[in-house]
């Protein structure tokens, strides 16, 4: 009878031990007990500052269009090749100085510079040469699409890329397929670059507030970590019932092998 009870002691002692709990696989909680369920946010994006090896899309139209011909890609080339294959051949790259080199303008800086700003700069450099006549020049400068790279526990890891002005971690995450119960959404690492070098940030996405962080918004060349949760190690299930038959299965085997012994 002892023999049984403690079996049983260890059996709710795995199955409650190795679960996951509820709490960590739901998304945007309110932990504050706030009683008010609609809360207003406040967007703290600050606009992204362009950096080494971004690329940039530019174009520049005008009442005479051929007159700006050269600055625009002609529509030439591969054309089974991907939107990101035809961004980065198309686009302007910031090269390791921070330049890009546009025809007839020759290299412009534009590390740290949004890109409302590199389209002013753009913009008067154009009236400054031969272009000085035509007040109805108008230009667009965009980033070729917004690259993010995803590793670590999630449904697919690599790089993605999204042809957004701004994506949200969210965003970011469904599109890489989600993380799955046994990735530790409390503790997700944004890395990003910067021009001194890389830094590490933590954001709970389990919490309501990970929309009022400065890190809510990735920017491009972000990496997205998440790491597992121990109970993956562990090699058991994420629910009771799947631990139950997990401990259930184990048990199984230990008692047919010592029938098996007995008779031997």
């Amino acid at each position: 009878m002892k023999r049984c009870f403690l079996v049983v002691l260890v059996v709710i002692n795995v199955v409650f031990v190795s679960c996951i709990p509820y709490k960590d696989t739901i998304y945007l909680q309110n932990k504050s007990n706030a009683t008010d369920s609609t809360q207003i946010i406040v967007e703290k994006q600050k606009p992204y500052r362009v950096q080494i090896n971004d690329i940039l899309n530019i174009r520049i139209k005008a009442a005479k269009q051929e007159t700006v011909t050269i600055f625009n890609p002609i529509g030439e080339g591969d054309l089974n090749a991907s939107k990101e294959e035809r961004a980065y051949f198309d686009g302007f790259t910031v090269d390791l100085h921070g330049n890009i080199l546009m025809p007839k303008l020759g290299e412009i800086n534009v590390l740290g510079f949004t890109t409302n700003e590199i389209k002013n700069v753009i913009e008067t450099k154009l009236l400054e040469t031969e272009y000085k006549a035509a007040n109805d020049i108008f230009v667009t400068v965009k980033l070729t699409g917004l690259q993010y790279t995803t590793t670590g526990e999630i449904g697919s890891t690599g790089t993605n890329t999204l042809f957004k002005e701004r994506v949200n971690i969210f965003e970011a995450i469904a599109n890489a397929g989600d993380i799955p119960d046994t990735g530790d959404k409390k503790d997700v690492l944004i890395v990003r670059q910067f021009p001194q070098g890389q830094k590490i940030f933590h954001v709970d996405l389990t919490d309501v507030n990970v929309m009022n962080s400065p890190y809510y918004y990735i920017q491009p060349n972000d990496m997205i970590y998440v790491k597992p949760l121990k109970q993956k190690s562990w090699g058991t299930g994420t629910t009771a019932i799947q631990n139950i038959g997990a401990v259930a299965t184990v048990l199984s085997l230990i008692t047919t092998t010592i029938l098996l012994l007995n008779r031997i």
